[in-house]
């Protein structure tokens, strides 16, 4: 009885190639050019085809487990530690947890298709490629800094929510600067950007979205200034800021917060990170790892950083500075608050003159006049009312909440009150019950 033999097309392919070289209708050397073989690889072929006929051009393999197979011990101790440990990781981050912390050998395919059979991980439907024009990174480190500002649960509950001030070089895209604070605000930037400057010098210029921070998009009545509090202090440092027209302009840093999203919530899950001020101690080590992973190198070897000169003063350009006139009684009023000049001087001399108030991040503030300070007292303080407030800064314009606690397990209220036995009424049996001895009483 003839015995069914299993073959795939390749195979069948072989098959027939093979009956016509051993029928001398073809050569050898045409016979590896149309199955893409070697002339030493047809002629095994045409042996064991020879000795074992159409069996002989059977895979061996087939029926056997691959040789390249996940082993089972690893396959069992990467799926507890992606349902325990790694819990909510992608493929790519989980793949490089188990390789590079666990010591696991396998694929990221092998990590994906694993997490996929168990419901860890979805696959995600390509979309729709949406075309836009190519920007080109720009040659120098230094040349061109991107900054974005994303609020997001980036400590997972454990932690408020806040901002993450995100600065990125154009040319590598290396971060340069990560800072958590609790909103985006002109001093928020103004302490993350000190912390750029004096680690790589000041770039040529930043590239940013249309915040207020940045740009003045409704001009106020009165105003002749284009500049923010932000522009004006990055004017001083000679520094340019480009905001761009839409966000896919700006995708580097868009991309980069997406990646940031997914990788960083996760690094500080592992490491026990779970308030703000541990999360901006750990960010030096994340942005040191995740520049040896995604940097690039520059088209060019040029740093266009430079460095700060003695005479830019960070601590006053980064103040929040206005103009005001002093009146004829050397006052001026500031957020709603009086301040008196405090002079020895003829004080003619001061009336009508144009100071500069200067306001720190802590609450400092100092009266300039042709550069030097000059000493005031608070003359009067009113309450501040109908303040204007951007929707990105409305809730911390609330009070703080005092929400009722629940009470505790040993708290009287769960135990129920009993009345002291100083004041409880004696009553009868017989009286008990009798609603006229009650009401006489």
């Amino acid at each position: 009885m003839d015995k069914l033999l299993e073959m795939s097309a390749k195979e069948l392919s072989r098959l027939e190639v093979m009956q016509r070289v051993a029928r001398k209708q073809m050569s050898q050397k045409e016979a590896g050019r149309i199955l893409d073989l070697s002339t030493r690889q047809i002629k095994r072929l045409l042996k064991a085809y020879r000795e074992k006929g159409a069996a002989g051009l059977v895979s061996k393999h087939r029926g056997r487990p691959g040789n390249n197979r996940l082993a089972e011990k690893v396959k069992k101790q990467a799926l507890n530690l992606l349902k325990t440990k790694y819990r909510g990781f992608g493929p790519t981050l989980a793949h490089e947890k188990l390789v590079e912390k666990e010591r696991l050998q396998l694929s990221d395919e092998s990590v994906r298709q694993l997490m996929i059979a168990e419901g860890l991980w979805k696959p995600h439907k390509a979309k729709k490629a949406t075309i836009h024009q190519l920007r080109e990174r720009r040659a120098c480190f230094g040349e061109l800094g991107q900054i974005y500002g994303s609020l997001h649960d980036w400590f997972e509950g454990r932690a408020e929510p806040c901002v993450l001030l995100v600065f990125i070089d154009d040319a590598t895209g290396q971060l340069v600067q990560l800072l958590f604070v609790e909103s985006e605000s002109f001093f928020s930037y103004c302490q993350a950007a000190e912390g750029y400057f004096k680690q790589y010098g000041k770039p040529v210029a930043f590239y940013s979205d249309k915040n207020s921070i940045f740009r003045v998009n409704v001009p106020s009545a009165g105003v002749h200034t284009d500049l923010t509090q932000f522009g004006r202090a990055m004017q001083e440092l000679d520094i340019q800021i480009i905001c761009a027209n839409t966000p896919q302009a700006k995708g580097r840093v868009e991309r980069v917060i997406q990646t940031l999203q997914d990788r960083l919530p996760k690094e500080m899950r592992l490491h026990n990170i779970n308030s703000h001020a541990a999360g901006n101690a750990f960010l030096p080590e994340f942005i040191q790892d995740f520049n040896l992973r995604f940097g690039e190198a520059p088209r060019s070897s040029v740093d266009a950083h430079r460095p700060l000169t003695p005479k830019e003063d960070l601590a006053r350009i980064f103040s929040w500075q206005e103009t005001r006139t002093l009146s004829k009684n050397l006052t001026l009023q500031f957020y709603k608050t009086v301040y008196q000049i405090q002079t020895e001087r003829s004080t003619y001399a001061l009336r009508k003159a144009q100071v500069l108030v200067c306001l720190t991040a802590q609450d400092e503030m100092t009266i300039l006049y042709n550069g030097k300070a000059l000493p005031y007292t608070i003359y009067n303080h009113q309450a501040h009312q109908a303040d204007i407030v951007s929707t990105k800064q409305l809730d911390r314009a609330f009070p703080p909440k005092h929400l009722p606690e629940k009470p505790a397990p040993d708290h009287p209220w769960r135990k129920g009150f009993e009345t002291p036995l100083s004041k409880r009424r004696s009553v009868t049996p017989a009286s008990a019950g009798d609603i006229s001895v009650l009401e006489n009483r």
